[in-house]
């Protein structure tokens, strides 16, 4: 039977098929618009070794065409009813998306539920598609010195997990993949007992359970392999990478500490919060915007910068990163820079935090999560993310209350705990001069 998950954020009403099916309905009715998202709990870090980019190759060949649908038929069809669709590769997932008008939901569902079950690629259909994810990669990361850096940085701070690899994956194990390599990691965790099906917008349960059941409901459950994946040794030392590139104008300094996500880092007791909770604050304390530390000090004050950020990645299934970047002026150096950094660091583990920092700061993260309900994707994104991560919808519900309930030596515990020299890796990107 449905149930409906703990009123918080997005009110969602959850149930599940007899093939596994995860359903997720978010009731919007401010406009006739559905959002339909299928979200599959397989992403790059899913991959077998050696093969890496195949899940992001395999996204490209979903659209190729089905048994009963040919090349761009998916595409097509979704046009000319007047909607809009796309997906994206991550980490921990696979998403495939429509925005669509309320009386065509059933037509995406049909067309989502059928390449959940027979997509049918052709060697001369995946070849060339493979080369189109090949300059993919040249253009996000070959071409750019910035992404270039973030992927040698992720490779030191994850050795041996798979999140130290990118999304898109290593240029010459793509070049080796095969339509085969696809097909097999499709038959491994396109299943419907490995997705997730949230539907935001203009629909009831009642309306859209008959529908789930009419087109999902029909595809057999298979069995799934544990999600297994290699595990990092502890970090013992401080460690550092330098990037020069004659496309780069201007030099700044990254930093990147090993740090637990969500999932790894929740608290245990319903309610409460948990390290990830606490890291949230102290990232909108550090670096959320004009009025928070980094920025108040590098940029405002000592006029080094002309920018700085913190950001803290919970959603990932596994562990993830907390982040530092900083941009510094005409004429300063980054030298300079990092060591004004390591300043604002070492205040934070000398000093702590203080009680109006953390008041202030999760106001603003809870006011946050009120707008967040504008806007029919968010709800979508958000719940079918930490769905495929492993969490519940009540995580999700009950995020605003556990902010509110981190205590300022939470706070400082955890960056105590986190920003240590041993877990970080600092990057620099420097300009190179022309020979």
């Amino acid at each position: 039977m449905p149930a409906s998950a703990r009123a918080g954020v997005f009110d969602p009403r959850v149930f599940t098929l007899a093939n596994g099916l995860e359903v997720v309905v978010i009731e919007d009715p401010r406009m006739p618009a559905v959002v339909h998202m299928v979200w599959y709990k397989a992403g790059s870090a899913d991959e077998p070794r050696g093969k890496s980019g195949v899940a992001h190759y395999l996204e490209h060949l979903m659209f190729k065409g089905t048994r009963t649908h040919g090349p761009g038929e998916f595409s097509r069809l979704v046009a000319v009813n007047g909607g809009r669709e796309n997906a994206f590769t991550a980490l921990d997932y696979t998403g495939y998306h429509q925005t669509v008008a309320r009386d065509r939901l059933e037509l995406v569902m049909k067309l989502e539920a059928d390449r959940m079950a027979n997509l049918a690629v052709t060697e001369e259909q995946a070849a060339p598609e493979l080369l189109v994810v090949l300059e993919e990669r040249r253009t996000r990361i070959d071409n750019e010195p910035g992404a270039q850096l973030d992927e040698q940085m992720r490779a030191i701070l994850f050795p041996d997990h798979p999140y130290g690899i990118s999304i898109i994956g290593r240029e010459h194990e793509i070049r080796a993949l095969t339509l085969a390599d696809a097909r097999a990691f499709y038959a491994r965790h396109y299943a419907p007992n490995n997705a997730i099906l949230v539907v935001a917008g203009d629909i009831a349960l009642d309306a859209l359970k008959p529908l789930v059941e009419k087109y999902y409901g029909a595809i057999p459950a298979r069995e799934l392999a544990p999600r297994v994946r290699a595990s990092d040794p502890p970090p013992v030392a401080a460690r550092r990478v330098v990037l020069e590139s004659a496309r780069v104008k201007r030099p700044s300094v990254h930093r990147n500490y090993l740090a637990p996500g969500h999932r790894s880092a929740f608290a245990a007791m319903p309610g409460a919060p948990g390290m990830a909770h606490a890291l949230e604050v102290l990232a909108e304390i550090l670096g959320g915007g004009a009025t928070s530390r980094l920025y108040a000090a590098l940029v405002v004050a000592r006029k080094l910068a002309v920018g700085a950020s913190a950001h803290y990645d919970s959603g990932a299934r596994d562990d993830s990163r907390f982040t530092f970047g900083v941009v510094p002026r005409d004429g300063t150096t980054a030298a300079e820079l990092e060591a004004a950094l390591d300043t604002e660091i070492a205040r934070v583990l000398d000093s702590g935090v203080t009680a109006d920092e953390v008041a202030r700061a999760k106001r603003r993260l809870q006011s946050g999560a009120i707008y967040v309900r504008d806007s029919l994707q968010a709800g979508a994104r958000t719940l079918g993310a930490a769905l495929a991560v492993g969490r519940g919808v009540a995580d999700v519900e009950s995020w605003p209350e556990r902010i509110g309930a981190v205590e300022v030596e939470q706070v400082n515990a955890a960056a105590r705990a986190i920003l240590r020299p041993e877990r970080s890796v600092t990057g620099l990107l420097l300009p190179k001069a022309a020979p």
